[in-house]
């Protein structure tokens, strides 16, 4: 997904010498061509995060669009207080692109997992926010969102999705029905998906069809399609590679029982809400923290017959 977002930002650095890429003093394999084509639309802030996105805040009131580069947590939660006071007190337009959500640096710890990022930054007044699910939507998100202003959270991830192509089908702000079913809604955000579609094949082989959401746009969030799959299905499963508490099924929930249209059940997968001590690849910790596509698979039978 970085290489995708970096192609993409190049495309609009050619036709908007207004672009600035602030990197946190990391990303120069992915970064060099960018360096090399715009040297005077880009700048290292060195390992000084918070004076990263103070930077950013005053380029972007002096008509910058501006975007920070760091791993999860470096451009989120070590500049929380930049964030919530340069940036969105001001409205500034400032893109906070954070690298590995979730597990994706699974081997180097909880200090790299970003598992809180979501809830936090959904917390921000004026902040949207943002978490793709494959290299493909990266880049068609990272275009729309050049076009909206005002600050933005883009969460990339290490994974993917695997879902074909589909430019026309990626709107930001609106959440992307992946695949029709009635027996209940998978809800997803980022790529997580793919588990999603696993245990969803799964799913149907024993006769159960489940509608798949994903909502690469958790704030603002799109409440038509989640309300209707509510009265639709009966029933709800969120999965998110993140802490159940603040995050997307907080979000989904709130949006029901605020609308009335409250799912007969509903189910949280994700992280429990407890500090990691595995570590290991995405996909291992995926396991172990039970959200892969056997942990949704069972989530979703235990809700079938609540829904039925």
């Amino acid at each position: 997904m970085r290489d995708a977002f970096i192609a993409e930002l190049m495309d609009l650095a050619e036709n908007d010498p207004s672009v600035m890429l602030i990197t946190g003093d990391l990303g120069f394999g992915v970064l060099n061509s960018y360096i090399e084509r715009f040297p005077h639309q880009f700048l290292n802030a060195g390992v000084a995060e918070q004076n990263m996105t103070g930077l950013a805040s005053g380029l972007a009131l002096e008509g910058h669009k501006v975007y920070t580069y760091s791993i999860g947590n470096f451009t989120t939660l070590r500049c929380l207080e930049q964030l919530r006071n340069d940036v969105c007190y001001h409205d500034a337009d400032v893109t906070a692109v954070a690298v590995g959500g979730g597990f994706s640096y699974g081997q180097l710890g909880m200090s790299h997992f970003a598992t809180e990022d979501l809830a936090i930054l959904r917390a921000l007044p004026n902040m949207m926010v943002v978490a793709p699910s494959d290299p493909w939507e990266t880049r068609v998100l990272t275009r729309q969102m050049a076009a909206a202003p005002g600050p933005k959270y883009l969460r990339l991830d290490k994974g993917q999705a695997g879902l074909p192509v589909n430019d026309a089908g990626v709107q930001l702000g609106k959440v992307r029905t992946v695949r029709d079913g009635k027996a209940l809604t998978i809800v997803t955000i980022g790529a997580i998906l793919s588990e999603a579609l696993a245990a969803a094949d799964t799913l149907a082989a024993e006769g159960i069809d489940a509608r798949i959401l994903s909502v690469h746009t958790l704030k603002p969030l799109d409440a038509a399609p989640l309300l209707a799959a509510a009265r639709e299905t009966g029933a709800i499963v969120c999965v998110e590679e993140h802490n159940v508490v603040g995050g997307l099924a907080s979000a989904v929930a709130q949006l029901c029982l605020e609308n009335g249209t409250t799912p007969k059940a509903f189910r949280a997968v994700g992280l429990d809400d407890l500090y990691p001590t595995i570590v290991g690849d995405q996909d291992y910790l995926r396991a172990a923290y039970g959200m892969d596509a056997s942990a949704i698979a069972a989530a979703c039978r235990s809700v079938v017959g609540l829904a039925a």
